[in-house]
């Protein structure tokens, strides 16, 4: 993945004064590249938040130990006698839909502290050696403007190093994790991962890292403020928030979310007043069972078998196609 605007050789002559019909134009000045990994204000803050008690107070530990760094390690000089340690590393990891990418939200609102947000794909290059530049400009921008970096689906980043390494690819994996580790290192600053899959993650990653926070499915008090919190004064509706947080669990707040929005859409697709609850109803259970069948494997495409020599030349026809990009 190339960064900003590719500049040909050939396009120096767009800076000089050209004549054109005998009118003078003068070119555009030439485009600087664009700054993928910007800092952002934080979008939530721990009020938007309904979490379990012990996920609150882990959370609130790992920012206030960020916000007493400076006590600790300049006023009282440990910074002499732990000079690796003042790097914050926090990861939040769980069920998805549990609040994680809202809690690196709201700890940067607690710091009062801008965020940069790092997905794998504003990384990712299928260029031989770009990922790891690209890492390097994660950390720069943010030792640059002062921000939290945040890497969301942070599994991506920090997975197992290969070890029996046959490909190109798994050399270029390794050389990925390696500058990621070094850059870990050398940061002295507060950085937060995400992840749905802690198991995937590199154990030296997992030494790096100072806390890890499990988010779980909400319980049925905190499934009861989700409902009242999704559900809007405005909207028309005989739903019961704690009757509903009884009757369903092993949903999430993103769950409960689209629920209330798909509950509400088929009221409005049936020209009614209000929404029925038999219609949020309706609208858990088919989450449920759409999680019940992503779980089991279940699928209803028909899977063909086909031999090594067709699935070769299909990855080498792919292959092809990538360097021809």
């Amino acid at each position: 993945m190339g960064i900003g605007n590719r500049i040909n050789d050939d396009e120096d002559e767009k800076n000089k004064v050209v004549k054109n019909n005998k009118h003078e134009q003068t070119a555009q000045p030439e485009q600087q590249p664009e700054e993928i990994f910007v800092p952002v204000a934080p979008k939530f803050s721990f009020d938007d938040m309904i979490l379990p008690e012990r996920v609150r107070e882990q959370i609130l530990n790992a920012a206030d130990y960020a916000e007493n760094s400076k006590v600790v390690f300049e006023t009282w000089g440990l910074s002499e006698t732990h000079k690796l340690s003042k790097r914050i590393g926090i990861n939040l990891y769980g069920e998805p839909g549990t609040g994680k990418t809202m809690a690196a939200h709201a700890i940067a609102k607690h710091l009062n502290r801008k965020i940069i947000v790092v997905n794998y794909a504003d990384i990712e290059s299928k260029y031989v050696g770009e990922t790891p530049k690209n890492i390097r400009k994660v950390f720069e921008a943010g030792k640059r403007t002062g921000s939290i970096i945040f890497f969301d689906e942070a599994d991506a980043i920090l997975s197992k190093r290969v070890t029996n390494m046959t490909q190109a690819v798994d050399v270029s994996v390794n050389q990925t994790r390696s500058v990621m580790l070094m850059l870990m290192n050398e940061y002295q600053d507060f950085i937060i991962f995400a992840t749905n899959f802690i198991s995937n993650f590199d154990p030296a990653f997992m030494r790096r890292i100072s806390m890890h926070v499990k988010f779980e499915l909400p319980d049925e008090n905190c499934r009861c403020l989700l409902w009242k919190k999704y559900i809007p004064s405005k909207l028309p509706t005989d739903l019961d928030a704690a009757d509903i947080a009884k009757k369903f669990d092993g949903i999430s707040g993103s769950d409960i979310s689209n629920a209330v929005l798909n509950a509400a859409f088929k009221a409005a697709r049936h020209k009614l007043a209000s929404v029925p609850k038999d219609y949020f109803y309706q609208a858990v259970e088919e989450i449920l069972e759409s999680k019940r069948a992503n779980a089991s494997g279940e699928s209803d495409v028909t899977r063909r078998v086909v031999s090594k020599e067709y699935y070769d030349s299909q990855v080498d026809k792919i292959s092809k196609s990538k360097g021809e990009e």
